[in-house]
Parts: structure tokens; sequence; C-alpha cells
């Protein structure tokens, strides 16, 4: 990876941060966010500037960056075609600040209706129970309402570009396919998904239906198992208080009782 990537995610994030900063609570913030990008816009080879450098050449469709924790800031983001003339005309320009405190990822891809278009989506990374694993599926293709399918059956419905939708299940490997909604005539899949305990899983479909490209692009995210519930071992505290409490009582009296015992012995040990 170029190392000048991180600023080009930075720049890219940019574009969106008025959704990010709406949707990240004020306690999470700090000077950094963590950022990943993803081109999914199917044909378009591009080469970015940002400040007047050049960041990432021959940036390609389906390619997603590795997450980089990046420094708030400001960022002046130029776009041209690939090869072209950087001192000429730039296909999109735009000055963007980048919001801190976010574990996001900013998606170029086509709307609804084929017009590229750029959406941040703010990462889930809370902890998941013991077990279970979290996905979430991303319609950023140029094409209708889909439903999502796991071993052939739904588990998202009628989901529109460019929304999202989650769900935890248990850990696995899922037989996963896109149709259209309410059929099942099958666009992209079927593809085994690996979904392992405590990760976070975002499938993004992506690509356009007219030209006959959908595919699938998976990003995730570890670290979110939640720590297993407590397991009694030996003598536990009871829930109920005074049964604990006589518990300890009793266990006091039968040391004492013990005690007395013991020095008996010994007493007519020495007559």
């Amino acid at each position: 990876m170029n190392p000048r990537t991180p600023a080009l995610v930075a720049a890219t994030l940019g574009t969106c941060a008025l959704v990010l900063g709406a949707a990240v609570p004020a306690s999470a913030a700090d000077d950094t966010a963590t950022v990943s990008v993803l081109h999914a816009v199917p044909g378009l080879t591009v080469d970015v500037y940002a400040n007047g450098d050049e960041l990432l050449p021959d940036f390609k469709p389906g390619t997603l960056t590795e997450p980089q924790e990046l420094p708030a800031g400001s960022y002046d983001l130029k776009v041209f075609p690939a090869g072209a003339d950087p001192s000429g005309t730039p296909a999109v320009q735009k000055t963007v600040d980048v919001p801190a405190g976010a574990n996001a990822t900013v998606v170029a891809h086509l709307s609804a209706d084929g017009k590229p278009q750029i959406d941040a989506y703010v990462n889930d990374t809370s902890k998941i129970p013991a077990g279970e694993t979290r996905l979430t599926v991303r319609h950023v293709a140029a094409a209708p309402a889909v439903d999502v399918r796991a071993g052939g059956q739904p588990v998202f419905k009628g989901l529109e570009n460019p929304k999202e939708d989650t769900a935890e299940l248990a850990a696995g490997t899922v037989s996963a396919d896109v149709v259209l909604a309410g059929s099942d005539d099958v666009v992209i899949g079927p593809a085994d998904l690996d979904l392992k305990e405590g990760t976070t899983n975002i499938v993004y479909a992506w690509g356009s239906a007219a030209d006959k490209n959908l595919a699938l692009k998976v990003q995730t995210l570890s670290g979110m198992q939640a720590a297993p519930a407590a397991v009694n071992a030996g003598f536990g505290q009871p829930n109920d208080s005074a049964a604990w409490i006589a518990f300890t009582a009793g266990a006091g009296l039968l040391a004492l009782a013990g005690g007395l015992t013991a020095r008996r012995v010994v007493a007519r040990s020495r007559a």
C-alpha cells in the first residue's frame, strides 16, 4: 500500500463528515478516527490527490484499504481519471473535514440509478455474546431492492441502496446469496462466508445489475467477543445473602468446635 494512503482515506472520509459527526457519540470523540475506504464503482480507475500530493495512483474497483488510524483535519481532495494530467481540471474536487472518534468505512459506489456517489458508514464494534457473530449487509449496487439469504432463508428483506441492516447469529460458515426482493432470482452468489465468533462481518453488494457485474466484498472486524459468563467453582457465594450468612456462621461454629475438641485431646494426653 502506498505510504500516503492514510491521508487519502482521511480525505475521502471527510466528504461524509456531517454524517459521521452526527452518528458518533460525543463521549467517543478523540483526536483520531479509524477509517477504511472501499472503491465500489465498477470500470472506473482513478488517481487521487490530497493537498496537492498524489496519494493513490491507479485505485482500482473492488479495492478495500486496510483500516488506518488518522488525525482529524482538513484536506483538499482532487480526483482525476487514471493517468490524466493533474494540472488540469479534476473530475471531482472538494475540501473536506475529517471527524474524530469513529470506526468507519467510506464507500465510493453507484446509486440505485447508476450514478457515482460516496457514503460513509459507522461500523458497529460493540461486544457480541459468546458463540455469536455479527453480520451487516450494505446495498451499494446499481440495482433495485434485494433480499439477502443465508442457507436459502431470507435474513434481510427489501434492502435498498444505500441502506444497511444488521443481525447477530451463531458463528459458523454460512452460504449466502442475494436475490431480487420477494423473488428467488439470484443476482449474486451463492458464496460461503466464514463468520467467526466475536467478529463483525460487513458484506457489500456492489456493481451494476444492468452491466451484469454485481459482486460481493467482505470486510471483517475482530476483537468484539464478550467475556464468558462467570462459572462458580467450589464454594462461591450464593445469590441469597441470608443463605451465605448462614453458611459462613455454620462454618465458623464447626471450626470453633474443632478447636475445642483438639484442646481437650491435648489436655487428656498430658494428664
